[in-house]
């Protein structure tokens, strides 16, 4: 897959299911909260004229490999597959700080309850199990002054969530102390700043690359990969990442 924008979807597909590759910012389907913006299922019926049904999600910053079906009993299979965790994600992501060569963070988390969605939803739920896999692709200091450091240090880091909890790789990434640039939630202001003002960052520094499952007609295993867009690819090779950033997922 190549880089999309909001407007103009690039789809891969067959029979039964379809993939995008999803533009940072992009919602998967329409808001309550905010009924004018635009989404992935709204743009697949306005260009492919077809209805899209919903099998997994991102996160509206999160961009990457999303995938539909295009019926609902591919839809019903393909769900179950994900919640029985037989599919595998891979995720690239740039994190505050140097981590570790490599980690598993096995840290349950409680259900993150949205305002309007969730409204009537059992605030006080215990919190559930929550694994990621992690490994480091690199590390990069700049010349920026962080608290008491000189410099300011960053890690490239590619995530194998073993669980699907909302935003479970962001807050797993907060757990270790080196957050996500670009997460306004979970993140770090201060370095936040920093990438807006030396790269113009507009996103969350965090891509879907690759999601593997097993067919749910043919048997075959899939493997649907999305490379860094451009400006990612730009940013990647300034902090030095420029060909160790396509290897998330091999």
């Amino acid at each position: 897959m190549t880089e999309t924008s909001a407007t103009e979807l690039n789809v891969l597909e067959d029979d039964y299911l379809l993939a995008i590759d999803k533009p940072s910012g992009l919602l998967v389907h329409p808001s309550p909260i905010e009924r004018r913006a635009e989404n992935a299922v709204a743009l697949l019926r306005e260009q492919r004229n077809f209805k899209a049904y919903t099998i997994h999600r991102l996160d509206r910053p999160t961009s990457g490999v999303l995938l539909f079906a295009k019926d609902p009993v591919t839809a019903r299979a393909m769900s179950e597959q994900f919640a029985a965790r037989e599919t595998e994600k891979t995720y690239l992501c740039v994190c505050r700080g140097y981590t570790d060569a490599e980690g598993v963070i096995d840290y349950p988390l409680k259900e993150e309850l949205d305002k309007a969605a969730d409204k009537f939803a059992n605030p006080d739920q215990p919190a559930k199990d929550a694994v990621s896999i992690y490994r480091t692709l690199g590390h990069a200091e700049l010349d920026v002054p962080s608290g008491n450091f000189a410099t300011s240090r960053y890690s490239l880091v590619e995530v194998r969530p073993k669980t699907g909890r909302k935003h479970q790789i962001r807050r797993h990434m907060k757990h270790i102390f080196h957050p996500i640039i670009g997460d306004t939630k979970h993140g770090d202001g201060h370095h936040n700043r920093i990438f807006r003002d030396k790269f113009d960052l507009q996103r969350l520094l965090l891509l879907a690359t690759r999601l593997e499952f097993t067919h749910p007609h043919t048997g075959d295993r899939i493997c649907i990969t999305a490379e860094p867009g451009e400006w990612e690819r730009s940013l990647f090779a300034e902090l030095g990442w420029a060909d160790v950033a396509l290897m998330a997922g091999s």
